[in-house]
């Protein structure tokens, strides 16, 4: 997922995908605390895309502040 990919999406579509993201991160934090953790790089991938859905929530927030 890149930040242009995200940019394209409206308000709505981002909240829906951060909290897919949120529920996913969840759920691999505890296959990580019982020890069933598969693919621990997943853990960081949803960490960072978390924060890009973030970012670009954030700047959408702040253009219609500006406006």
């Amino acid at each position: 997922m890149d930040a242009q990919e995200l940019r394209s999406k409206s308000e709505s579509d981002l909240r829906e995908q951060l909290s897919g993201l949120l529920k996913e991160q969840f759920s691999l934090r505890m296959q990580k605390g019982t020890g069933q953790l598969v693919t621990p790089h997943e853990l960081r991938r949803v960490r960072r895309d978390i924060a890009r859905v973030k970012t670009v929530l954030n700047e959408k927030s702040s253009k219609g502040n500006a406006a």
